[in-house]
């Protein structure tokens, strides 16, 4: 038994289905996903992107393919890129069977929106015969019309309701490589979806609000709905759809398992909001130490901490800690022990040298 159980999350148990190289389910770490914003078409422009969007710590990357031109443009992509691709398919089936025969490890399709039983067995074929999984990806924005009318309008049940229909389509074709999403922008319609979905199947389950906003309400809409479900114990794989870069929704993603403790990467910084008993200007310090600690992957974390209020503590806590004092003296902390005092204008450079030297040291024992 874990010594702080109030920390721990049971999560739910899933089947296991692999996107490409990566694992998803089954108590495998939740993945982190985005979705190119470029033409497809333009193949130099996608691959700069998808590599952008790799290196902030994406394990999936999502690429639209609305015509022909595009599907067959994940061939030369795939070439040159090493994280599995989704193609992003919504109504014709074709594009979905060259998406897969272009490299993609999994469709994003509704089956029910693909049309008659004949197409939906070739694109069940084309995805066993390239290894592609499929995410059924529901949305409150695009339910089926007879659904809508039984319903008069999206709700928990509505979407749940596509979901298995969805799901018995492909399963009827021995099809079970699958993962799910039931997406709104409400966030209650959102979690209470995902919530009834996840007492009826065992498939893996894709967390997301979609078309969440811009930057900072799509971030705190998406933290609040991702992160009350993954406390629950649902969820599998995320993605946070922000109107901003892509690179943007990857930072928040893996900041939000972080938080949970559901994800280990990178520096993780505590830092207080500052107040005038600060012994050093706290906002620009921890500007300044994200930037430079920023090529950091291993996990590790840092407290900045303007004063000895708090700082003593949250410094006892952390790998590397700083803690304000008075006239410019400030006490560093390593591996929550008093280490040294250190001058103001000496402490990002004795910081980030300590973080490193840390971070060698847990990468070779």
């Amino acid at each position: 038994m874990s010594i702080r159980p109030f920390r721990e999350i049971k999560r739910r148990k899933t089947r296991v289905i692999k996107v490409g190289k990566v694992k998803v389910g089954g108590g495998n770490p939740i993945s982190v996903q985005s979705m190119t914003n470029t033409l497809t078409t333009d193949v130099k422009a996608t691959i700069k992107q998808i590599n952008e969007i790799q290196s902030e710590g994406a394990d999936i990357v999502r690429v639209s393919c609305p015509d022909e031109s595009s599907s067959k443009a994940l061939k030369e992509i795939t070439k040159h890129v090493d994280v599995p691709i989704v193609a992003d398919i919504h109504f014709h089936y074709k594009r979905a069977i060259e998406a897969a025969e272009s490299g993609a490890s999994c469709l994003r399709i509704n089956p029910g929106n693909i049309g008659n039983i004949k197409r939906i067995k070739e694109v069940v074929k084309a995805a066993h015969d390239n290894e592609c999984s499929i995410r059924i990806g529901v949305n409150a924005g695009s339910l089926e019309k007879d659904i809508l009318e039984k319903y008069k309008e999206p709700c928990p049940e509505a979407l749940v309701e596509s979901a298995l229909r969805n799901i018995k389509i492909l399963e009827d074709e021995d099809f079970y490589n699958l993962k799910i999403s039931v997406k709104s922008s409400d966030v209650f319609l959102s979690i209470a979806a995902y919530r009834k979905l996840s007492k009826v199947i065992d498939y893996p389950l894709h967390l997301g609000i979609t078309e969440a906003g811009s930057f900072i309400p799509g971030s705190i809409k998406s933290s609040i709905g991702l992160g009350t479900l993954l406390l629950d114990g649902i969820g599998d794989t995320i993605r946070i759809s922000l109107s901003d870069n892509p690179v943007e929704e990857i930072k928040i993603g893996n900041e939000i398992l972080k938080s949970l403790n559901l994800r280990e990467r990178g520096v993780k910084i505590i830092s207080c909001p500052s107040c005038a008993r600060q012994g050093f200007q706290v906002i620009e310090m921890v500007r300044v130490l994200e930037k430079k600690l920023s090529h950091i992957k291993t996990p590790i974390t840092l407290s900045v901490i303007g004063c000895v209020v708090n700082g003593p503590g949250e410094a006892s806590m952390t790998d590397v800690g700083i803690t304000g004092g008075k006239n410019g003296n400030n006490m560093l902390y390593l591996s929550g022990v008093q280490s040294e005092k250190v001058l103001t204008g000496d402490m990002i450079e004795k910081i980030v040298n300590e973080v490193e030297k840390k971070v060698f040291e847990l990468e070779n024992n």
